[in-house]
């Protein structure tokens, strides 16, 4: 009780509450014996792509025959057996962190592939793991108020790739850096000594990809590794999805994992759940629910379905609570003002923020006015039966920032919740709406669709 006392009125950043951190990071290292020491550690950090880039990485090794661990914002992972991560934590704390790499050695995993928050590098709750690789995925805003700026937030992601060159070698296993060369911050993580560091871009690097062929399903392109190639067919959508599984073959090769083992992985690949993951229920239009939960995924997620749109496009979406990036919100709305045909704003985890304010923060930066193609409904469900019941053949509609999330924050509850799941049990419902300037009413029929 105390201990959940004091998390509340001390800062995330406080000196004491990061003193904490690293506290519970060495006894959890500690009792647990350091367990990274006998594992091939595999870091990927950056601002979007994070987690299907872990889940790619882990599922080419696993597909070459190593047994993996991992853990990601949406998946755990010990050899064949995966499971949900309810945390709602990228990077778990330091003391179940440790416990899971303990779990992953005992069980004979060689290799743990981990999804590296900025917040657990700043917090110190990896401290204690011996990484081997680092990858980047991309730069972006994101938690800037949390890290004061874009200049610390890209100091703490660079803090992993410096730790590198510092931290013990283990047996025949290099310290290497996997880097973005198309990412315009490049330069800067480029600086970090290493033992051997690989690039990866569309057109150039040490792994790159080219003859991109975009479809609304996936991306066909040609994988180049030195003195080889191959053709890919993957089934996840967007370049930016092409830039993931270039990082995750870039991985590939750093454990010389052979080509067609890698194209194998990619293309058995589906959609990562929650990401770009398209719902069938036998309706008419598309629905797709996302993560996307910053401007810059929103953007990429709405350009992409605006251009594969028949009809119109949907976006239903909100922004966190609990202090998170405030500046982002308008943002956000911004980008929806831009490519979406009809905008619903609505809560996403509110915390203990008042979910109405949230929505006028993110309505700052719409400028069609409410009833135009545009409605601020505080809560979830409801704004998902609107667009459902608004959307026709042709259309599709973009459900974002949760994703495969199973709960949803407000106030101090943990509330049991799935877009997904919701999605589904609307399809199966009958329903009409009535739209007023403003406002709008649902109205649900008690029988079931045919």
């Amino acid at each position: 009780m105390l201990i959940t006392y004091l998390k509340k009125k001390i800062s995330t950043n406080n000196p004491l509450r990061l003193l904490y951190h690293q506290v519970m990071a060495f006894l959890g290292a500690t009792y647990y014996r350091y367990p990274s020491r006998y594992l091939n550690v595999i870091g990927v950090t950056g601002t979007k792509g994070k987690t299907t880039t872990t889940n790619l990485i882990a599922a080419i090794l696993t597909e070459a025959g190593y047994k993996v661990g991992m853990t990601s914002t949406i998946l755990f992972q010990i050899g064949d057996t995966k499971w949900t991560n309810l945390t709602k934590q990228t990077t778990l704390g330091p003391f179940f962190l440790q416990k899971m790499l303990r779990q992953m050695v005992d069980s004979g995993c060689s290799h743990a592939v981990l999804e590296v928050s900025s917040h657990s590098i700043h917090q110190n709750r990896i401290w204690g793991i011996n990484f081997d690789t680092a990858v980047l995925t991309n730069m972006g805003e994101d938690h800037l108020e949390y890290h004061g700026g874009f200049d610390n937030y890209l100091h703490t992601k660079g803090m992993l790739f410096a730790r590198l060159n510092r931290s013990q070698r283990k047996p025949r296993i290099s310290k290497v850096s996997v880097l973005n060369k198309d990412d315009a911050h490049f330069v800067y993580f480029d600086q970090f000594l290493v033992d051997r560091e690989y690039t990866y871009g569309i057109g150039g690097g040490t792994v790159f990809g080219s003859d991109l062929m975009l479809t609304p399903k996936g991306c066909d392109f040609i994988l180049h590794v030195p003195n080889n190639q191959i053709d890919v067919k993957l089934g996840l959508p967007g370049d930016f999805n092409v830039y993931n599984a270039l990082a995750a073959a870039t991985v590939g090769l750093v454990n010389n994992i052979n080509l067609p083992v890698i194209k194998s992985a990619l293309e058995k690949a589906s959609a990562i759940p929650g990401r770009f993951e398209t719902i069938d229920c036998g309706q008419e239009y598309t629905i797709v629910v996302d993560y996307a939960h910053t401007h810059e995924s929103l953007e990429k997620l709405l350009s992409l379905y605006k251009k594969l749109a028949k009809g119109k496009l949907f976006a239903v979406f909100g922004a966190t609570g609990g202090g998170r990036d405030k500046a982002k919100r308008p943002k956000m709305g911004k980008v929806a003002d831009k490519y979406a045909d009809y905008i619903i704003a609505t809560d996403d985890d509110p915390y203990e923020e008042d979910r109405w304010q949230i929505i006028e923060d993110i309505s700052a930066g719409i400028k069609r006015k409410e009833g135009d193609r545009f409605w601020k409904i505080p809560h979830r469900l409801e704004a998902i039966k609107l667009a459902l019941t608004l959307a026709q053949e042709g259309d599709i509609v973009v459900v974002a920032g949760k994703g495969s999330e199973e709960i949803q924050m407000i106030g101090d509850e943990k509330i049991p919740w799935d877009d997904r799941k919701v999605v589904r049990e609307l399809l199966a419902r009958e329903m009409r709406v009535e739209i007023k300037p403003g406002k709008f009413e649902t109205k649900e029929n008690v029988y079931m669709k045919s």
